[in-house]
């Protein structure tokens, strides 16, 4: 099949073009750089120049790639680092999640694509009342704190624009926290939080975080091109949801820091705010039983502790030495 990948230097996409390509597949893949465009032919790509907000430029490659599936996965994750200004630090993903998605789908619609796969989320997405990890089926928070909602609304916009295209058929794939050399819960900024003892364990530390390695969000990616079914969400997520005061410690000990602070509820939400709190507190994991089930995957790092043990030493001694 030919492949629309757009966003395809990211996190996940630097995986999945690869992939995609051992798999037999023709890749088509889009970055905003110029600069960028020779790394994704050693990915096995043809570079597409594209801003995901820029509906013609973004036209103009679906429709010159002529695509069977287009995979979006913008994000501007780059840019989410200071956590206690969510919505603002999130702001372009979540433009990127609304209008970019858009885009896309009309772009692919316009092109003739037959299936249409977006990244979604549910590291902290789900309802913080009932069991401690949930389904596709569980509702997403009703009343997120004040400084989630904007991104919030943002995944739920995705998820229900996707999820109702016919013409592509739309498949929604939602990543857990994710984690891989220097990204996500490895980053060096994380490696730089843990080790000055910048990251505490809020309250009694239990929500509850589901990861998943930037790899296996690729391989859940394949798997979805080839497998999904269409009109439906998959969790892509590890085998083993983990509390905070379970995962923060361990992480800690792994990059040779001193064990996290523990801090009050109350100071808490005077230090970092409701949203971070509630992600320390309440949030809820996720399953992946229907991806395994319907996707026929698996992740290669079935658990968080495993990855970090592999990735996070070495993470932490480039870091030192730079």
């Amino acid at each position: 099949m030919r492949i629309f990948v757009a966003g395809a230097t990211g996190a996940v996409g630097q995986y999945l073009v690869p992939a995609l390509v051992a798999a037999g597949h023709s890749v088509v893949g889009t970055t905003r750089s110029a600069a960028k465009a020779d790394v994704l032919r050693r990915l096995g790509a043809e570079p597409a120049i594209a801003d995901g907000l820029d509906a013609g430029s973004m036209g103009a490659a679906v429709s010159a790639a002529k695509p069977d599936v287009v995979v979006h996965q913008m994000t501007d994750l780059a840019a989410a680092t200071d956590l206690r200004h969510f919505d603002r630090a999130f702001a372009r993903t979540n433009e990127l999640r609304t209008r970019g998605t858009d885009i896309l789908l009309a772009a692919a619609r316009e092109a003739g694509a037959r299936r249409f796969i977006a990244q979604s989320f549910c590291g902290w997405t789900f309802s913080r009342t009932g069991g401690t990890v949930k389904t596709e089926t569980d509702e997403l928070d009703p009343h997120p704190p004040q400084e989630l909602r904007r991104t919030l609304e943002a995944i739920g916009y995705l998820e229900r624009s996707v999820t109702a295209s016919t013409t592509p058929e739309g498949i929604v794939l939602r990543y857990g926290f994710f984690y891989g050399p220097d990204t996500g819960t490895l980053s060096p900024a994380m490696m730089d939080q843990l080790r000055h003892r910048r990251v505490p364990v809020i309250g009694g530390g239990a929500g509850t975080w589901s990861f998943i390695h930037t790899e296996d969000a690729a391989a859940a990616t394949l798997a979805a091109i080839e497998r999904g079914r269409a009109g439906n969400v998959y969790n892509i997520v590890d085998d083993h949801p983990a509390q905070v005061k379970d995962w923060l410690p361990a992480l800690a000990e792994l990059i040779g820091a001193k064990p996290p602070l523990h801090i009050p509820t109350w100071l808490g939400r005077l230090l970092a705010g409701e949203h971070m709190v509630a992600m320390m507190t309440e949030v809820r994991g996720a399953s992946n039983a229907k991806a395994r089930r319907e996707l026929g995957w698996k992740p290669a790092k079935p658990s968080w502790r495993e990855g970090f043990a592999e990735l996070a030493p070495a993470s932490a001694a480039q870091r030192s030495a730079a």
